[in-house]
């Protein structure tokens, strides 16, 4: 399973509304696997079963920032990740604000 949650830290508040693509690599090239726009509660859980692989998830940061009248200047977030092991669950959570972003290896 591959999730992510991404928390608005500007505003206080889970990021709703952003669209995230998830790729998974394939004979060098980016295949697109999924498309979704977070919930509510800034939260997608990607319906596709994980393999081992490198992956990509993008957040679609410049129209989720329109909805609040601000300027970013990250237009989106790619985040390239790997999966060993297939019996694990993956989740990759997004802190975000108008000039800056972090991640790291949620649970």
């Amino acid at each position: 399973m591959i999730s992510t949650h991404i928390l608005d830290t500007s505003l206080g508040t889970p990021a709703q509304g952003v669209t995230v693509e998830l790729f998974k690599a394939t004979n060098g090239t980016w295949q697109s696997l999924h498309v979704a726009l977070t919930n509510a509660d800034g939260r997608i859980v990607f319906d596709v079963p994980a393999e081992a692989g490198d992956y990509r998830l993008v957040f679609g940061i410049e129209t989720y920032a329109a909805q609040w009248q601000m300027e970013p200047f990250f237009l989106d977030v790619p985040i390239t990740f790997r999966i060993h092991n297939t019996q694990r669950k993956y989740h990759v959570p997004l802190l975000l604000n108008p000039y800056g972003f972090s991640t790291y290896r949620g649970s």
